[in-house]
């Protein structure tokens, strides 16, 4: 019996020596490989993570589609007050003299300012004949007053022109809005999607930023006439002033001086 338990003990520590050889010498430790498989752990937690966002974001969608396929169809009803604002058509003048008609037609579709402006207000003639005689201060004061006048014209070429291709714009843009409104008040589950809703809502925006410059078309439009009102007055100014600097200068010219002995002469009488 004792000879048993001294034999399970020396093969016992004869085991003990072997694993440790085993274990502490055959496997060695690599921090590398070990790196490598907790960054992989990290990215499947990470793709597990984003799926099941994915499925809760698909599953949230579906509801509310669902949710607006359900609603009752009152609440497409549209407003009794939303109607179509149709753009009031210019009244056709009485055409008198056969000249206003093409001024309508230019407001009202953008085409033939030019023409229309020409044919309705007194023609422009070219250069004064006598110009090149008058003197520098009735050059620059000719020249100023043709200036403003070339100005005026042309501006209101280009209003006349602008508020044409607004108004010939009016009749689409107003179609463009039916249809979103439309579509807004529709029943059609399929309107009422989230992609849907947001084209919609990218389209109104468009057209609002078209309107917008429009309006700021318009504005321009007024800016330039107030400037052209202004230089009007700048040139009545500069004017003034210039025939007040030259205006001694030209009396005593003109205007013979009166000497004490001539005025004593005169009461000789």
């Amino acid at each position: 019996m004792v000879a048993r338990s001294i034999f399970a003990m020396l093969v016992a520590g004869s085991l003990i020596q072997v694993s440790q050889a085993q274990f502490g010498s055959g496997i060695v430790f690599d921090p590398t490989q070990s790196g490598h498989a907790v960054q992989q752990i990290a990215q499947g937690n990470q793709l597990y993570t984003t799926t099941v966002q994915t499925t809760r974001n698909v599953i949230a969608a579906y509801n509310l589609a669902q949710r607006m396929a359900s609603l009752p169809r009152e609440l497409y009803t549209s407003y009794s007050n939303l109607g179509r604002q149709e753009w009031i058509v210019l009244t056709r003048p009485a055409n008198t003299y056969g000249n206003s008609v093409a001024w309508i037609g230019a407001a009202t579709t953008g085409y033939g300012a030019s023409i229309a402006n020409q044919v309705s207000s007194i023609p422009l003639i070219g250069r004064m004949p006598g110009y090149s005689t008058l003197s520098t201060q009735g050059q620059q004061a000719i020249a100023a007053q043709g200036a403003t006048v070339d100005l005026g014209d042309a501006l209101n070429v280009s209003n006349l022109q602008t508020v044409g291709a607004i108004r010939a714009n009016a009749a689409q843009r107003e179609a463009d809005i039916s249809q979103l409104e439309a579509a807004t008040h529709s029943a059609d589950p399929a309107q009422h999607t989230e992609m849907a809703t947001l084209q919609r809502i990218n389209q109104a925006l468009l057209i609002e930023l078209r309107t917008q410059q429009e309006t700021n078309q318009l504005l321009q439009g007024q800016a330039l006439q107030l400037v052209i009102g202004q230089k009007v007055q700048q040139d009545n100014l500069k004017a003034l002033f210039q025939t007040g600097n030259t205006y001694q200068q030209n009396f005593n010219l003109v205007t013979p001086q009166q000497t004490s002995a001539g005025t004593q002469w005169a009461f000789h009488y």
